[in-house]
């Protein structure tokens, strides 16, 4: 804007050559109306420059185009407009569920702007330049499409107030040197020791810890006074995700011949195994030893040993061709908030107990913390559920389509066993595997069952491939 005005207001190039003409001859030799209108062309010059330029007279010496290099610094600013990006290979839509900044904010290069709930995973959306957001094109709830203009943003640096006021939270998060002396000299009170909380209310605690919230969001709500008294009634649309999560279990119902095989497995060793080395494990690696890596590692060797467990069904009309496979990628099924996800442990068969229960522990996190990717989840062979980890004693899980089998553990409980002809109470751990009868037939289902039940119990077996 300033440019245009400085084009329509500044010297024409004719006028500049007789400006230089006339600094030899004396400025009396010039027409008394150029005289006048380039004095006037001066002022109002002038007047528009004013900020720019810090010499108000001009050198007739000076040729235009060098006081303009010399004396003008104009800042430019652009507008650009932030499309929607690429969400997924097979995702061209999603919902639009939360703005994290509004028009007026100030937004620095790669931070995330808004949220765009799809199918699978919340993706972020951030800015790929740094500027002030001017306009909004959508509004929560609403449907974008890939490629749509999502927002216009105005580039340029942080204004001078943000800056300062970033300046101030940085000193003031830095507590002086003077200050963490003083507190270091300070003695440390002591603290009036707890009474020790029995183990069932610490267990119930780490329940409520780990096991997330799955409340409606906030609705509009009727209520009504009937015979019955109050009563009242909330209607709340379901997410993308729990829609998709819908119809892929239904899918899976419709096609798979499913059907579930039961067995039990008795856990002592591997809780023994689990309690002698769990601390060296958490001081060597940083990382909690369960049972999650056991059973990975036990179905991995199950799957070797049946590979028709971990081949799949697929082409058109329902399938017509069996896709065999040599390695092993396990889905693990995790809940969210939004809904259950199942993020891969890719290559299984290649990992060991560490390394499976970082993988899990890493993958578990990010679900939880709607960071999952649909790369994250794409490309299982077999799955496991663990619904023991909220008290599930018995049932049967759905196959994952397009996989052709899931293994389901569950609560792990002390129950009267007999035990070389005596009874004994063993901790007892029911599992069931629902397979597709399309494909696997109930023997290699229940030998597939069987086996993992084997490794299970005397884990030594993982270690000698028996």
């Amino acid at each position: 804007m300033h440019l245009a005005v400085i084009r329509r207001t500044v010297f024409s190039i004719s006028t500049m050559h007789s400006l230089r003409y006339s600094s030899k001859l004396g400025l009396n030799t010039v027409p008394v109306v150029a005289r006048n209108s380039l004095l006037m062309q001066r002022r109002i010059f002038h007047n528009v420059m004013e900020s720019y330029i810090n010499d108000s007279k001009i050198t007739r010496n000076i040729s235009l185009p060098k006081l303009f290099a010399k004396q003008i610094q104009v800042r430019e600013y652009a507008s650009k407009v932030v499309k929607v990006p690429a969400l997924a290979e097979s995702i061209t839509e999603g919902t639009l569920s939360r703005w994290n900044k509004k028009v007026g904010d100030f937004v620095r290069q790669d931070e995330e702007v808004a949220t765009i709930e799809t199918d699978k995973v919340d993706a972020p959306v951030n800015c790929p330049y740094s500027g002030t957001i001017v306009e909004l094109y959508a509004k929560e709830d609403d449907t974008v499409a890939v490629d749509q203009d999502l927002f216009k943003i105005e580039t340029g640096e942080a204004p001078a107030e943000e800056a300062e006021t970033t300046k101030e939270e940085t000193e003031k998060k830095e507590p002086k040197k003077e200050e963490l002396k003083e507190e270091k000299e300070e003695p440390k009170k002591e603290e009036p020791r707890k009474k020790e909380e029995p183990k069932e209310r610490k267990k119930e605690q780490f329940e409520q810890e780990t096991i997330p919230s799955t409340s409606p969001p906030k609705t509009d709500s009727k209520s009504t006074t009937t015979l019955y008294g109050d009563r009242e009634e909330r209607y709340v649309k379901m997410n993308r995700m729990r829609l998709r999560i819908a119809e892929r279990l239904k899918e899976s119902q419709n096609t798979a011949a499913s059907l579930t095989t039961f067995n039990e497995i008795d856990m002592s060793n591997v809780i023994d195994l689990r309690n002698t080395y769990k601390d060296s494990i958490m001081q060597k690696h940083g990382i909690k030893l369960g049972f999650m890596s056991a059973f990975v590692k036990a179905s991995v060797f199950a799957l070797q040993e049946i590979p028709i467990v971990n081949a799949s069904i697929e082409g058109p009309d329902g399938g017509d061709t069996i896709v065999y496979r040599d390695y092993v990628d396990m889905s693990v099924a995790v809940a969210t908030p939004k809904g259950l996800v199942t993020p891969v442990v890719r290559n299984a068969h290649l990992l060991s107990f560490i390394e499976i229960e970082k993988a899990i522990a890493e993958l578990g996190k990010k679900a939880r913390d709607g960071k999952i990717t649909i790369e994250d989840m794409a490309g299982g062979t077999f799955t496991i559920s663990n619904g023991g980890v909220y008290g599930s004693l018995y049932g049967t899980p759905i196959i994952n389509m397009p996989q052709s089998a899931i293994l389901g553990m569950h609560a792990t409980k002390e129950r009267p066993v007999a035990v070389n002809g005596k009874v004994e109470i063993r901790p007892m751990m029911y599992v069931a595997l629902t397979y597709d009868h399309r494909l696997i037939d109930g023997r290699e289902a229940v030998v597939f069952l069987k086996t993992i039940k084997e490794q299970i119990e005397d884990p030594r077996r993982l270690l000698l491939s028996i």
